[in-house]
């Protein structure tokens, strides 16, 4: 990606638009969850007019805020732009949630600078909570500062799956499980629980840079481990096309359950 040390952060009055942006979003969505049909795209996953309304407004209202900073998004331009800064943004991530009428989906966007994510915001409206990153300053849930040791006092056991990386329970039989198996649906969630204490891991085996911007920030910030199986996000050059590059990854709360969870990652990757 772009190595352009030189980067401005964004400022006081761009990141209370942002959050307005958000908040804007956020609030027609839920207008329509429940009341809206949805459609089969060409990659065979879903989307609604929903998602494809988010997309733009989100879209169009960036450009308002940051003026000459390219946007990737799930629904719009797949190519990594060629601005130093630029957004990556999953206007709705678990459509098949809000499709279905569950109640569980997130609003995603970061701001990368050098081909890493400076800005993070991911938003559940359903929950109405929000929570806001920025590199080397922190992570806050509603305003709320998160530390990396708040996460300890839930004495989580959980361990997230996806619905694609869930074969991995087949084909190790003879080894038990390291964790509870929850399944959440909503990529950028499932990695943000390690974060917040929810689970200890999390694997996932196929999503893409629009659902992991947002939560790489949020997992970095509060010292969580990220192990890319494949692909390194920071290694993508400017201009690639990422309509098909997927970024497996393992997530894990400590050194210990990384290394738990490793032979289950290991078997995901040579099966694909």
């Amino acid at each position: 990606m772009n190595q352009d040390p030189i980067s401005k952060p964004l400022s006081k009055a761009q990141l209370i638009a942002i959050h307005q942006l958000v908040d804007e979003v956020g609030r027609r969505q839920l207008q329509d969850f429940g009341q809206i049909n949805s459609d089969i795209k060409p990659d065979g996953t879903l989307i609604t007019e929903c998602d494809r309304w988010s997309d733009k407004t989100i879209v169009q209202g960036l450009s308002q805020i940051a003026p000459g900073e390219g946007v990737l998004s799930e629904e719009g331009k797949k190519s990594i732009p060629s601005s130093s800064e630029y957004w990556v943004v999953d206007p709705l991530d678990g459509t098949t949630n809000f499709a279905a009428g569950i109640p569980y989906w997130a609003i995603s966007i970061a701001r990368f600078t050098n081909g890493e994510p400076e800005t993070a915001f991911l938003d559940i409206p359903a929950l109405r909570k929000r929570i806001f990153a920025i590199k080397g300053k922190g992570v806050w849930l509603n305003d709320k500062p998160l530390k990396p040791e708040s996460r300890f006092k839930k004495n989580s056991d959980c361990i997230s799956l996806c619905s694609r990386s869930i074969k991995v329970l087949q084909m190790k039989p003879e080894q038990s499980f390291p964790g509870k198996i929850r399944l959440l649906g909503v990529s950028s969630l499932n990695m943000t629980s390690v974060a917040i204490g929810q689970t200890i891991a999390a694997l996932e085996a196929t999503p893409k840079i629009w659902d992991i911007a947002a939560a790489w920030l949020i997992l970095e910030e509060l010292n969580c481990l990220i192990n890319w199986l494949e692909t390194n996000p920071k290694d993508i050059l400017s201009g690639t096309d990422l309509t098909s590059v997927n970024f497996p990854l393992l997530t894990a709360s400590s050194e210990d359950q990384l290394n738990n969870m490793l032979p289950w990652a290991s078997a995901l990757i040579q099966d694909s």
